[in-house]
């Protein structure tokens, strides 16, 4: 194992750690009730069912994803004749694994060069995202350049260029107030002057005023298309897991106005709606590429639905 193999693996270990931390009081919703379920059933009846998909659909999990999973979980008890409940729960692990399995595309633009989009609404730790995304594409061994698109908000500029500062990467801005498309334009000629890899873009997502939104991100997809037509694309918008259904209807509502192809879910640390991870991937088919679970450079991980679920029923990592 080479030294940097070692380091990706303890720092994969250290943020399971802080997972399991970050994930317990969505653990004390959720999995302390299905234990419950599992100890105190004495078979396995539509009672048994109906109430672990209440315990479900109240752990922010979703209906759509728990229709499916309990399908799943239904299937296998018949295939293995399973008569006892409490034998029902690595069965319901496994079923909640398979609804949020991500898959090794997920990261194809780690390897083309590429134009990342990322929207979010204002204090859900967009700008803070971008930044970390950069230091980790940068250990990677990647050149990176930042666009500040997000001139709406005065001090999105500035935290940004503190974050390529700390991540030493290039950063390309404008004036507060300018149009974002002239400065993806800026952008996309430093990035092809320098040979970037990747070039990442803050952007401003105003929610409440859909039209102006979708003018802009049209404005902006233009310009990328002309401009770089061969660049891979992504487009991440950034949730903040604290909201529960209201990440979920955001991320509903950003999928009307651009196409979106993955989620980076922040602040999963301290919040009780944890399961909101499972039912953004279910309800809309958007993968949760990211998650975050505190400030540092490191609290930013790929998500890992094996370690995820884990974490949430606190099964230890082998």
């Amino acid at each position: 194992m080479t030294g940097l193999e070692r380091d990706v693996m303890e720092e994969k270990k250290g943020f399971f750690k802080r997972l399991v931390a970050g994930l317990a009081k969505t653990r004390d919703n959720i999995v302390s009730g299905i234990d419950a379920i599992f100890n105190g059933f004495s078979n396995i009846d539509d009672d048994f069912y109906d109430e672990i998909e209440e315990i479900l659909v109240m752990g922010d999990i979703g209906i759509n994803a728990t229709t499916a999973i309990l399908d799943n979980l239904k299937e296998k008890v018949k295939e293995q004749n399973i008569k006892e409940p409490a034998e029902c729960k690595q069965l319901l692990i496994d079923s909640i694994k398979k609804q949020m399995d991500v898959g090794e595309t997920a990261y194809e633009f780690e390897k083309r060069k590429s134009v990342v989009l990322v929207i979010g609404v204002n204090g859900v730790g967009k700008t803070t995202s971008v930044g970390k995304l950069a230091g980790k594409l940068k250990d990677q061994g990647k050149k990176v350049v930042l666009a500040a698109a997000d001139t709406f908000r005065a001090a999105a500029g500035e935290q940004l260029t503190e974050w390529a500062h700390r991540a030493n990467v290039d950063v390309i801005g404008g004036q507060e107030g300018s149009d974002p498309a002239s400065v993806v334009y800026d952008a996309i000629m430093a990035a092809k002057a320098r040979n970037a890899d990747v070039l990442l873009c803050d952007t401003a997502g105003r929610l409440h005023n859909k039209k102006n939104l979708m003018n802009e991100l049209g404005k902006i997809n233009r310009v990328i298309e002309r401009e770089y037509p061969e660049a891979f694309r992504e487009t991440l918008v950034v949730l903040d897991g604290t909201t529960g259904q209201n990440a979920l209807a955001q991320a509903r509502e950003f999928k009307a106005v651009t196409d979106i192809t993955g989620i980076i879910l922040t602040k999963l640390d301290g919040t009780a709606k944890g399961g909101i991870a499972v039912a953004i991937q279910s309800e809309l088919g958007i993968p949760v590429k990211y998650i975050g679970v505190g400030e540092s450079i490191d609290d930013l991980q790929k998500f890992d639905a094996d370690q995820f679920v884990n974490a949430l029923f606190d099964v230890k990592e082998k």
